[in-house]
């Protein structure tokens, strides 16, 4: 765990296991303490990848800084991290927000990417479809009253399915002590947020054309199912694999998505 100059501010980052690289990109409001939500993630990943997991502009331990926020602005700041750590290319598994910056990242830096993981994702604008109004009422409430963890409990129903909450407790409550760890300030999370809106990469998916797989819970209520069809429909030779049980997170279907995720990076 460190930290190092990239651009105009200090990354957090964190690095486990050897191999090939395996860029790791976490979502909105999210830092790397979060890919241990469900530990099995880190713990198999890593037996096959040198894995690289760190915080966004204005996430975690990464600095916030004064400039405007982009998806462009953050995928600059993964190159630079793969640069500063003397990465020439990596594979990228982008979850959520996370997602949007491994396009950008891809369709910036085409060399940078070896094979593209795009999970729980959209491409943004008018072709993406939007949660419900219930579900942007939770993600855009005003935050300012709130403590961490009541946002951090606020926002378990965005995450895994209303079921699997009721019946693991302590998976839940062990998220939430993940998220508490290094929580966002309400500005970055407004300023993170408001990149978000602004993101469309529809008209230019058509020019990633390395290996990309797609991977989708159908119970995601955050970033409905239908998106990932639609990435998989606008970007050459994507393959894309829904999991019927999972929500947002995939956590509901760990002994699934990592096979899958496997089979695609080392075939």
């Amino acid at each position: 765990m460190s930290k190092v100059k990239v651009n105009d501010i200090q990354v957090y980052y964190d690095v486990k296991g050897e191999g090939f690289p395996l860029v790791m990109i976490m979502g909105l409001s999210a830092n790397a303490d979060w890919w241990y939500i469900d530990p099995h993630w880190i713990q198999e990943l890593s037996e096959k990848f040198k894995l690289v997991m760190f915080d966004n502009r204005g996430a975690g331990r990464t600095d916030v800084s004064d400039r405007r926020y982009a998806i462009k602005l953050f995928a600059d700041d993964t190159a630079g991290l793969l640069d500063a750590l003397g990465i020439s290319k990596a594979d990228v598994f982008g979850i959520s927000m996370g997602g949007m910056i491994a396009q950008e990242l891809v369709l910036n830096y085409p060399e940078k990417v070896e094979k593209l993981v795009l999970c729980s994702t959209y491409c943004g604008g008018t072709k993406s479809v939007l949660p419900s109004p219930k579900v942007l009422e939770i993600l855009t409430a005003d935050r300012s009253m709130l403590s961490p963890e009541e946002i951090a409990r606020m926002s378990i129903p965005l995450f895994f399915r209303d079921d699997f909450i009721k019946k693991n407790p302590n998976v839940v409550e062990h998220a939430i002590q993940q998220m508490l760890k290094a929580p966002i300030s309400n500005e970055a999370f407004t300023r993170q947020l408001n990149a978000l809106m602004e993101f469309d990469t529809y008209d230019r998916l058509s020019g990633i054309k390395g290996p990309t797989l797609i991977l989708h819970g159908k119970q995601d209520v955050l970033v409905p199912p239908e998106n990932g069809s639609i990435l998989a429909e606008a970007i050459p030779n994507a393959e894309v694999v829904y999991l019927k049980n999972s929500a947002h997170g995939l956590v509901e279907e760990t002994e699934k998505v990592i096979p899958v995720l496997l089979n695609f990076l080392v075939e």
